[in-house]
């Protein structure tokens, strides 16, 4: 799909040079939730993302801190043919319905969920975008749930994993970022509760995340978390920013959500732990 699939090495450099160049903001302040116990009598949902890195598939350690959460649906990003098969292979008795839509090199998506899923829309991106976004339906213990499964453009710009191209992204990518979230969420249906993850390649500062609060939706991690989600080594030291999130609906309540440090992807998972708001906020299809 064109300029859609970005070479292995640049990807690299990209980070290598952003390393050199990128100013974290300070973490907000405002204080922590503790996790909260599940209301009694009402279902949950345990809810995973974790860009996979699409240079190592199969990797034993990622997969490994796939298998270790209590998760019931698992939302993938950069996944592969490669990864796919060792997906299936390692969960296909732990996760009944799994779906794969391969793409232009780093743009692969992929759900493994433990009730029926399937797809409503596959959404190509914008101009400038880069990686489609997926829309899906689950018909989970809380209800149905639509669900929009994200990788956002990449802090890079068009003249690749240089110096230009790293300072021109910083400036022309946060509106191409707004500009497909805007997309994505547009797909998305009125009175259905709703959840976006994925890695969105910017903070809940971002451009992207920043509309979607704007329009109601909230992401989960700063409540309960202050932790990196991305990180990469470099010459001058490791480099680390919060840019995978899970965003809920204001119909469901998230009881938790926290970091997992674990497998070899330069991305870490992101649980979050959801119960509905009310017991009849499903919508009948």
């Amino acid at each position: 799909m064109g300029s859609l699939g970005k070479p292995r090495d640049a990807w690299s450099s990209y980070s290598s040079v952003t390393a050199a160049l990128l100013v974290c903001v300070a973490c907000s302040q405002t204080p922590l939730q503790a996790p909260h116990a599940p209301t009694h009598g009402k279902a949950t949902l345990g809810v995973l993302s974790y860009n996979l890195n699409y240079g190592i598939s199969g990797d034993a350690a990622t997969l490994d801190a796939i298998a270790a959460q209590p998760s019931d649906l698992v939302l993938l990003q950069e996944t592969t043919a490669e990864w796919e098969q060792a997906l299936r292979a390692r969960f296909g008795e732990d996760f009944q319905y799994m779906m794969f839509r391969h793409c232009c090199g780093a743009g692969g998506l992929g759900v493994l969920s433990k009730y029926p899923v399937r797809e409503l829309e596959y959404i190509e991106p914008p101009e400038g975008g880069w990686f489609p976004g997926w829309h899906l339906s689950v018909q989970s213990p809380l209800g149905e749930l639509q669900v929009l499964n994200v990788h956002l453009r990449p802090q890079l710009g068009d003249s690749g994993a240089n110096l230009g191209g790293v300072l021109s992204g910083m400036v022309t990518t946060p509106p191409i970022r707004k500009e497909q979230i805007q997309l994505y969420a547009s797909h998305l249906e009125a009175g259905t509760p709703a959840l976006i993850a994925g890695d969105f390649n910017e903070s809940e500062r971002g451009a992207a995340v920043s509309w979607l609060e704007a329009h109601g939706l909230h992401s989960a991690l700063p409540d309960f978390s202050r932790e990196d989600t991305w990180s990469w080594q470099t010459s001058l030291g490791r480099l680390s920013r919060r840019f995978d999130h899970i965003v809920t609906s204001r119909e469901l309540r998230v009881l938790s959500a926290r970091v997992i440090e674990a497998g070899h992807s330069d991305h870490r998972p992101v649980f979050a732990l959801l119960e509905p708001c009310s017991s009849t906020y499903s919508k009948a299809r």
